[in-house]
């Protein structure tokens, strides 16, 4: 679903949206009218100058949330278990200028990435323990083979 509407204008992704017989359509459009909402209020109560008409769905993913585990009753006197999956929608909207390229991004994509720099990695790799007692991995097998070589019989 979300495939369909990344890279139109908001007002074709809307229609696109209205008319499609899915049912996660409802939950994209909403969101996706929500953002248009954001958008507008950036234009008009923050002063940021915005055209809501030349706004495009930028980029539209959809990540794994939250998983909740439940119990379903089964014959016997059992119970089956199964999981409830939850995704979390993201939408980011973008300004396009009359060139056809993005101007700037309006809506969503302000989450910071989580990845640490080369210089974080090294201080973590340095802090690290080394094996059993500070002995290296090779030696710790070897003496584990020392101590079972003898117990066959």
């Amino acid at each position: 679903m979300l495939d369909l509407i990344k890279g139109r204008r908001v007002e074709d992704a809307l229609n696109t949206l209205v008319f499609t017989k899915k049912r996660v359509a409802a939950t994209i459009e909403k969101l996706l009218r929500s953002a248009l909402e954001n958008a507008n209020y950036l234009s008009t109560e923050k002063n940021l100058d915005v055209d809501v008409d030349s706004l495009y769905v930028k980029s539209a993913v959809a990540n794994d949330g939250p998983r909740m585990k439940r119990i379903r009753p089964a014959p016997m006197g059992r119970a089956f278990r199964y999981v409830r999956r939850i995704a979390h929608i993201e939408i980011s909207l973008a300004e396009r200028s009359h060139g056809g390229e993005s101007v700037a991004t309006v809506a969503g994509e302000e989450r910071t990435s989580g990845r640490t720099s080369g210089k974080a990695k090294a201080r973590t790799a340095k802090n690290k323990p080394k094996g059993p007692a500070g002995k290296s991995k090779q030696a710790a097998r070897h003496k584990n083979k020392k101590k079972f070589a003898g117990s066959s019989k």
